[in-house]
């Protein structure tokens, strides 16, 4: 066993991890933002219960949430270290802000999870979703709506730079749509804020012209919420395609009425509960079922082939709402057909 925990790595500054426990584990968990509907609804409440069924009910999670200030999240990373949790799972506001804590936590023989955002320092392990494969989906969905026609121009709303993800999405995406359609204007959007993108949206109106937007890829659902209402405030009679990410609740009703062209699908439950499922191994020791769990490699700018966990995604677009947040019980038909959208959902054959 001994040999095993070595295998999995303590960091570069040679802390040990720590010692093998039983269910008697303490969790933190330290998530970004409230913006973003999923983080509260979804990661939080399945990794408690993760937790708690994987421990017998003795083990438990201490969670907070930065709001989007890497500052705070920071204080929150030491009082988590201070007050000796077992194991942390952190996804940064900042992951190159929040190296200087995982270091402490490390030093302080506590492992550390990069969840959803890859973190810089040493961490033990990464999960979260293919992120080169949301920007691919997106960027693909777009430029085969638009027929890869380049006297198309789009407007890329991409993520904040201080997310290394919002990079990932950027550049997959563009895979996809460099050649195939005119990229009249770029932003990345501070802080993911809808009222960013909107302003963004905004400016490019100005520039661009409200009639000659083809389409606007969006890297999440909440910006092209922001997004639509710069459209319509410019008084657009007909909204572009738009995509997004998160298949957030108020997405997918756009999608239903056709202000919002797609989403990308994650499956919150299959990332909480492998991130679960990671944390309680590594605190235990339990090797062999840790490197089972994280199967992938991948690299940060401090660290190299970090074990990981990469869950795949899908595309969702009107005739896939209940093949996938419906099916998946991400949301009950009840929740997505209310009153407005009850035509839309009888029109699909969602009830």
């Amino acid at each position: 066993m001994t040999l095993t925990l070595a295998a999995c790595g303590s960091g570069d500054d040679g802390a040990e991890a720590s010692p093998t426990k039983g269910d008697d584990i303490t969790v933190g968990l330290l998530l970004p933002e409230k913006a973003n509907s999923r983080y509260e609804k979804f990661d939080y409440p399945i990794i408690k219960k993760k937790v708690s069924t994987l421990t017998d009910g003795k083990g438990k999670v201490v969670y907070a949430n930065a709001e989007q200030d890497a500052a705070v999240q920071s204080r929150q990373l030491q009082k988590m270290v201070d007050d000796k949790v077992d194991v942390l799972m952190v996804d940064a506001v900042d992951s190159n802000a929040i190296a200087a804590g995982v270091k402490k936590a490390k030093k302080a023989g506590i492992p550390v999870i990069a969840y959803d955002r890859l973190a810089e320092g040493p961490i033990d392990a990464y999960i979260s979703f293919d992120n080169e494969e949301v920007g691919q989906v997106q960027g693909r969905a777009l430029a085969d709506k638009l027929d890869g026609d380049k006297s198309q121009k789009i407007v890329m709303m991409n993520g904040a730079v201080t997310d290394p993800n919002a990079a990932q999405f950027k550049a997959a995406a563009l895979t996809e749509l460099r050649n195939k359609v005119t990229i009249a204007k770029t932003y990345d959007t501070k802080d993911w804020k809808p009222a960013n993108a909107r302003a963004n949206m905004m400016a490019a109106i100005s520039s661009i012209g409200v009639d000659n937007i083809a389409g606007v890829y969006s890297a999440n659902d909440g910006m092209a919420g922001g997004i639509i209402s710069a459209l319509k405030a410019a008084g657009a009679t007909k909204l572009p395609p738009i995509t997004g990410q998160d298949a957030e609740l108020d997405a997918v009703q756009r999608i239903l009425t056709g202000e919002q062209f797609m989403s990308v699908y994650k499956p919150y439950p299959e990332e909480a509960e492998t991130a679960a499922e990671i944390a309680v191994a590594r605190v235990r020791g339990y090797g062999i079922e840790f490197d089972s769990l994280t199967p992938d490699r991948v690299s940060s700018p401090t660290d190299k082939s970090i074990p990981a966990s990469l869950v795949q995604v899908s595309s969702l677009t009107r005739n896939t709402i209940e093949s996938t947040v419906v099916e998946d019980g991400i949301y009950t038909a009840e929740e997505i057909c209310t009153a407005k959208y009850r035509s839309a959902c009888e029109e699909l054959g969602i009830k």
